[in-house]
């Protein structure tokens, strides 16, 4: 991804991944009541990824709809957090999330079935996965 978003400017983004196409007004309504931002605000945002690529703005009523997906976001930010944090070290910042955290035992199954899904090795026999 080349476009680098600001964290304000995901918070806009994030209306729209969450709810789709919308309209301006519709976006600063949320953030208003969710953050508190007033409209001017929300609007110069918007502007703001519109001219980055990550918003185009259809007419009638100046309905915003994204150009990037979320996905394509999170992955370049996890990435740089990667990289600026952990020195590029995806299992660092695994060992991190897994040291801090408290995680059910749920959430370990699922996390060992990603890595067993992602990796092209199985972790030992399939009788004790």
């Amino acid at each position: 991804m080349s476009i680098k978003l600001f964290d304000s400017e995901l918070k806009v983004m994030s209306v729209i991944w969450r709810e789709g196409d919308v309209t301006a007004k519709y976006i600063a309504d949320i953030l208003n009541a969710e953050i508190g931002w007033n409209k001017n605000t929300t609007y110069t945002l918007i502007k703001r990824c519109i001219k980055k690529g990550a918003i185009e703005r259809m007419e009638p009523n100046f309905i915003c709809h994204a150009l990037i997906p979320k996905e394509e976001v999170q992955e370049a930010e996890t990435n740089e957090l990667i990289d600026k944090i952990y020195d590029g070290s995806a299992d660092k910042l695994f060992a991190a999330l897994l040291d801090r955290r408290k995680i059910s035992s749920e959430q370990i199954e699922r996390l060992k079935k990603l890595v067993k899904d992602a990796s092209p090795l199985s972790f030992g026999d399939d009788n004790n996965s």
